[in-house]
């Protein structure tokens, strides 16, 4: 350790709060986001990363320096989410919130009960040196709906292995030594958990476009233009033939472009309804939509859902509806004027 840290450690196991929030601070912004990769949920993430600060200063004084205060604070922090995966609190999925409404027979019933959108604004505050050159997967594709989605279907220590081994290119024996468990059960762990991701992430036959070039800002003036004018055909145009149009925590799943279809045409657009939509800070490293609903009397667009955009190539591969309770962490109004 540099003196620089050293003495700061010193101060902070003395009692100074400073110097213990300088010597974290650097590593917050990351932290959250490896909380969030096993949560799925930004509110979960901030409370798992407020317990990994409180346990990180009433242990400083065992700290030996080992590990460098980075992967001390990763140890903690995994610690803290498999406690909180393990708790029986968690929450159970949602009902459908229309009962006046019937929608489609869903293609299935998705096993995620809870994810929240994570915004690029608080990524853009985390140092982006969280993965060695051997790590499988890039960051940006390590923040996607798809990877996190397919991170919760994995049995938590599945999770914190891939997490930590694949994501942060942490070594075998310091994935063992922060699951307390030996290097044949973390790579057997691995093997099960990569086996369960090649399965549930999708192709990378196509990439998307760059995050907002003109090809990604053109495929999404297409899209606001369709669903403006609440056209399911035309919306449902735009898509892949493998579309999924997901709305956690409902578990309702549908895919296919018919699918999509007839999801919009029965639901979103029934009874002439109409929409306003407005871009949103970007969320998982993907474009995202503020919806608003036209108020039948008023005309005045109403904060209705979040939509996240999959793109493949210039067509949309996935849509994934969050309720409108989200707005303010991607700086949406309530209504528009």
């Amino acid at each position: 350790m540099g003196a620089v840290t050293t003495e700061l450690i010193d101060q902070a196991r003395s009692g100074d709060q400073a110097a213990f929030e300088a010597l974290v601070g650097p590593y917050l912004r990351e932290m959250q986001v490896h909380c969030y990769r096993f949560l799925g949920s930004v509110t979960d993430a901030e409370d798992a990363l407020q317990e990994t600060l409180t346990a990180a200063w009433r242990g400083l004084p065992g700290f030996e320096g080992r590990a460098s205060i980075r992967t001390w604070l990763y140890r903690i922090a995994t610690s803290r989410c498999l406690n909180m995966l393990r708790s029986s609190s968690r929450r159970p999925p949602a009902a459908w919130a229309s009962p006046d409404v019937v929608p489609p027979a869903p293609t299935r019933h998705g096993e995620v009960v809870w994810l929240e959108p994570y915004p690029d604004l608080l990524l853009a505050e985390a140092a982006d040196a969280q993965a060695g050159p051997e790590a499988r997967y890039e960051s940006r594709e390590a923040i996607s709906l798809a990877f996190i989605t397919a991170l919760q279907l994995l049995p938590p220590r599945q999770r914190a292995a891939l997490v930590l081994r694949d994501v942060l290119d942490f070594s075998t024996r310091e994935v063992a030594q922060t699951l307390n468990t030996t290097e044949d059960s973390v790579a057997s762990a691995l093997k099960r958990a990569r086996t369960t991701l090649s399965q549930e992430l999708p192709s990378a036959d196509q990439s998307p476009p760059l995050p907002d070039s003109p090809a990604e800002r053109a495929a999404l003036d297409r899209l606001v233009q369709a669903f403006e004018a609440s056209d399911a055909d035309a919306l449902a145009a735009l898509m892949t033939d493998d579309v999924w149009v997901k709305m956690p925590p409902v578990p309702y799943e549908y895919q296919g472009r018919d699918n999509a279809r007839q999801f919009f045409a029965m639901t979103a657009y029934r009874n002439r309804r109409r929409y306003r939509l407005i871009p949103a800070s970007r969320s998982n490293g993907q474009p995202a939509l503020g919806v608003y609903l036209l108020d039948p009397v008023t005309a005045i667009p109403q904060a209705n859902c979040l939509i996240v955009i999959t793109l493949a190539g210039e067509q949309i591969s996935a849509i994934t509806r969050f309720e409108a309770a989200v707005f303010p962490r991607f700086g949406l109004p309530p209504a528009l004027g």
